[in-house]
């Protein structure tokens, strides 16, 4: 991979982990106004339980997807981006811009998927 398209994936990661942590703080800002707020309505309650609960779970998966652009900048830095963890083949560009995350190629992906169906189904 050339200097120029590790810039651009760099920056698009970088871009997309400032939207993601913006985008979290405002989740945050605007739902702490309502941790307070409790009703004697049973549903409304079960309601607002449920909201909680798929918010923190979203929540939860941003975390998770931070974590993964954090390990992908590592990976630009020390110059492994870009190359399959399996295989150690290049990952195509069309697969980096799709998933700028991705740490398989298609190939890969796509035996771990069939692999793991075979054990779910097990």
């Amino acid at each position: 991979m050339c200097a120029k398209h590790k810039k651009f994936f760099k920056e698009e990661l970088i871009s997309w982990r400032k939207e993601i942590i913006k985008s979290n703080n405002l989740s945050n800002i605007l739902n702490s106004s309502d941790d307070n707020t409790s009703s004697a309505d049973v549903v409304d309650q079960a309601s607002s339980y449920t909201d909680k609960t798929v918010e923190m779970k979203s929540l939860n998966r941003s975390r998770k997807l931070i974590g993964k652009i954090d390990s992908a900048l590592r990976r630009i830095k020390d110059g492994t981006y870009g190359y399959c963890e399996e295989t150690s083949e290049p990952i195509g560009l069309k697969r980096l811009i799709a998933r700028p995350i991705a740490t398989l190629s298609i190939e890969a992906q796509e035996k771990h998927e069939r692999d793991e169906k075979i054990y779910i189904e097990d």
